[in-house]
């Protein structure tokens, strides 16, 4: 497969700039793969799709304000660094820019509290800096950094909450899993009073998902790997509601490619943790995942390619080409998806 078959053309203007004030009021658009239809409705519509026995899995991951602002104290010089992975006790790999002043040994202050020293480079062509501090890290983190938004967002965010999902708990995210930003509590509990069941797993999301594959052949991309935890409690609940003939389906790409990547063939999940880099793409073979609400992503990446996995290329760029006649808007702060 060719990365190029994976474009599609989108108005600059369909970019959703910031949040709506109610996080359900976005449009939902629901591509039912058995009749290979479309339907325009509302996010709150989803309720109309589950059903009593299903189980609805989310991520309970929450951003970091990972995104910090250096200066170098001899000289002034500037130095933008992003957290993506912890690697040891104040270590983090982390993308840095401009990449061709970051000396090694190098330290740079973000503020009075915290300074970054700059250490060696990592395979994907970032740096490992060391983090300098004293405190409790997440406290001096939350003063000193800023939350990641992608750079297709350029207006300021007023309320950072609003890049966290309404359930996000375990810190350590370099980016929202966005499906979940539709989600408020109040809707929450009118799925949970219908029957269907809601699990939580956990994925840090770094933001190798999120980049377009820079390869010409689909097969080359080498997918970041990505921290993952399914516990026994969510193994026992997504199990017990296949058995009994629920349909599980996954909020967003992280929560689909979690259960993915710890689905025996069988389709059973087992609990587990560990480091995932598994890259779905067209003529894969889902195991665990029987329908996914999801955004709208980039052309040309990765998660393009997972949700067009799940029926034909050609049927989700269809469904794509709908989306932009309909207007719908786009990626992180957009409208959502459902595919069944």
């Amino acid at each position: 497969m060719k990365t190029g078959d994976f474009y599609y053309d989108l108005p600059q203007e369909l970019i959703a700039q910031t949040p709506l004030k109610n996080r359900s009021a976005s449009r939902l658009l629901v591509y039912d793969r058995r009749e290979k239809a479309v339907s325009d409705r509302v996010f709150t519509d989803l309720l109309e799709y589950l059903r009593p026995g299903d189980a609805l899995v989310r991520n309970i991951t929450r951003v970091i304000p990972a995104r910090l602002h250096g200066v170098r104290e001899d000289t002034g010089g500037l130095m933008e660094i992003l957290l993506l992975k912890r690697v040891g006790d104040k270590r983090w790999e982390a993308l840095v820019r401009p990449g061709k002043r970051a000396k090694e040994g190098l330290v740079y202050k973000i503020n009075d509290e915290l300074s970054a020293r700059i250490l060696e480079p990592t395979e994907a062509g970032g740096r490992v800096v060391e983090l300098l501090y004293e405190g409790i890290f997440e406290e001096v983190l939350d003063r000193a950094g800023e939350m990641p938004l992608p750079p297709y967002i350029t207006e300021r965010l007023a309320e950072s909450g609003r890049y966290q999902t309404v359930y996000a708990r375990d810190n350590g995210s370099a980016a929202a899993p966005t499906a979940g930003l539709h989600f408020t509590d109040e809707l929450l509990r009118e799925i949970a009073a219908r029957g269907v069941k809601i699990v939580d797993i956990l994925l840090h999301v770094g933001l190798g998902t999120f980049r377009p594959v820079s390869a010409e052949n689909v097969e080359e991309h080498h997918m970041h790997e990505e921290y993952y935890e399914v516990t026994e409690e969510a193994t026992r609940a997504i199990n017990e509601a296949r058995a009994a003939k629920g349909r599980i389906v996954c909020v967003g790409t992280t929560s689909c490619r979690t259960l993915e990547s710890v689905a025996d063939d069988a389709g059973v999940i087992h609990a587990k943790s560990g480091w995932t880099g598994i890259f779905i793409t067209p003529g894969y073979r889902f195991k665990a995942v029987d329908a996914l609400v999801t955004n709208f992503h980039l052309p040309e990446s990765t998660l393009l390619m997972l949700v067009s996995a799940l029926c034909t290329r050609e049927e989700m760029l269809k469904v794509y080409e709908h989306a932009v006649k309909e207007r719908y808007r786009f990626f992180s702060f957009g409208d959502a998806m459902l595919i069944l």
